[in-house]
């Protein structure tokens, strides 16, 4: 999208906010579906910054895929578990708690120090390939379909399969 400055830097905040927001909420909540749903939060604000982007197919297969498919797979498994089974062995604090909170303190740490320093206005968010001439013919998703049927073939197949394999695990719980 082509907007004006102020605008443009207060939907990158609100998008970032939600990430942010999500992201904890998908790590400190106790509850395992409120966490699905600061997952769906995460995934629906990725999606936001593909429009921002005009990345208008792969934000409605971001949508589709992982918010309509992958999250509501994860709510479904969620509800399977039994509660009392679930929150069982709770204990409030254990060795790799913190060894986790280290990692992700000295993560935050790098990226509060490194992100100010950065230059963010002369990234090229999109490349464009000249090796054919042709491909500013065709449209965005014309290009995906052409680079999943050739360069991404295999990848795209056992992403497929796997996906497939998730799907009868999903059936198979839900028959019993």
């Amino acid at each position: 999208m082509d907007l004006p400055g102020p605008i443009h830097d207060f939907l990158l905040i609100f998008l970032g906010s939600g990430l942010i927001l999500g992201g904890l909420g998908v790590v400190l909540f106790t509850n395992p579906i409120y966490s699905a749903f600061s997952l769906g939060l995460v995934l629906v604000c990725i999606s936001l910054f593909y429009i921002s982007s005009n990345s208008h197919f792969v934000a409605a297969a971001q949508l589709l895929i992982y918010v309509g498919a992958i999250n509501v797979l994860i709510l479904f498994a969620v509800m399977f578990i039994n509660g009392s089974e679930f929150y069982k062995d709770f204990q409030f604090w254990t060795v790799g708690d913190g060894v986790t909170s280290v990692a992700c303190t000295s993560i935050l740490v790098s990226l509060i120090t490194t992100i100010p320093d950065t230059s963010w206005y002369g990234i090229i968010w999109t490349t464009r390939s000249n090796h054919i001439v042709e491909q500013d013919l065709i449209s965005n998703s014309q290009q995906i379909g052409i680079h999943l049927s050739t360069d991404f073939f295999l990848p795209f197949e056992l992403i497929s399969i796997i996906l497939l394999f998730a799907l009868i695990g999903a059936i198979a719980v839900a028959r019993q």
